[in-house]
């Protein structure tokens, strides 16, 4: 066993990398089934019918992009059990503590998400669901920066409190991004409840909360580069550019009465968003780069893993 171990650490790094993908590859493909009307493809959970755990051709098309999505789920499952054994091999605490946690994760998934279909696409519990998601996402990217990250101390108290504000006003613009969902039309069946919100109100309302962010992470940006804070202001002028061309994407789609393919790049970009504001909030806390794990799975010297 301990071979095996010691084989997989090798490729903790790309498997670390593989779990962060996969995450958030499944929210677009998740997004797909719901821009499709095929969240009711399988008419119950766990059993995709009554009599049969798999789709048959009386369920058409929408039968078989649902249980495709639920067959995802064993790969992403696959992924994150590698991912587990590589850093337990590598001896990496808190990497196999953060590998446990996404681990831990995907069965809960599976397991909201089967509410949704015996809820019949309930737009609150799908919209936990998205968001149960994006939380997956930042401890994946908190696993990403604790094997690869620069050597950094905590920083001062004026970025750290901005960067945690850049994070919590993300954190509502996800949030209601999943509300303007669940009053518009796109809910995954055309039998399934709305909220019964206003979709404009709500719109406005999440536009507003985009302009929180964005104010927010300017601020942030101009205070970490006039402090010399690199890192931190090489992340932060990433994300700012993913919520700018999140909003124009959001603006474009809402004037154009959302078309799938411009709200299936919207559902990639707030996944991107979610990773983006987590290693904002990540580049503000202290980073013993000669802790890390290199791809291998052993232990470097403080200067090898030091990145200017």
């Amino acid at each position: 066993m301990n071979v095996v171990l010691d084989r997989l650490a090798r490729y903790l790094w790309p498997l670390a990398i593989a779990n962060l993908v996969a995450n958030i590859g499944i929210v677009v493909t998740g997004a797909a089934v719901r821009l499709t009307g095929s969240g009711l493809g399988c008419p119950t959970w766990p059993r995709c019918t009554d009599a049969s755990y798999v789709a048959h051709g009386e369920l058409g098309l929408h039968g078989a992009i649902e249980f495709g999505n639920r067959l995802l789920t064993f790969a992403l499952a696959a992924v994150a059990v590698l991912c587990f054994l590589a850093a337990l091999g590598a001896r990496h605490r808190r990497a196999t503590r953060l590998a446990l946690v996404v681990g831990l994760g995907i069965p809960l998934q599976a397991v909201i998400g089967g509410i949704t279909v015996l809820t019949d696409l309930n737009p609150w519990i799908v919209a936990g669901h998205f968001l149960l998601s994006m939380a997956m996402i930042m401890v994946c990217v908190a696993l990403v920066d604790e094997l690869r990250s620069p050597q950094r101390d905590a920083a001062p108290p004026l970025p750290r409190g901005l960067a945690w504000a850049t994070l919590a006003s993300g954190w509502v613009v996800l949030y209601l991004g999943t509300v303007v969902t669940g009053a518009g039309p796109h809910a995954g069946d055309t039998e399934s409840p709305r909220n019964g919100l206003d979709p404009s109100t709500i719109s406005h309302a999440h536009a507003l909360s985009v302009y929180v962010l964005v104010a927010l992470t300017v601020v942030l940006l101009a205070v970490a580069v006039r402090g010399g804070h690199t890192w931190l202001a090489r992340v932060t002028g990433l994300v700012l550019l993913i919520e700018v061309l999140q909003g124009v994407l959001g603006w474009v789609q809402y004037w154009l009465d959302l078309p799938i393919a411009l709200v299936a790049l919207h559902m990639l970009g707030a996944a991107l968003l979610a990773a983006g504001l987590a290693r904002v909030a990540l580049a503000v806390l202290p980073h013993d780069a000669g802790l890390e794990a290199r791809a291998d799975g052993h232990a470097q010297s403080d200067a090898a893993t030091r990145t200017p």
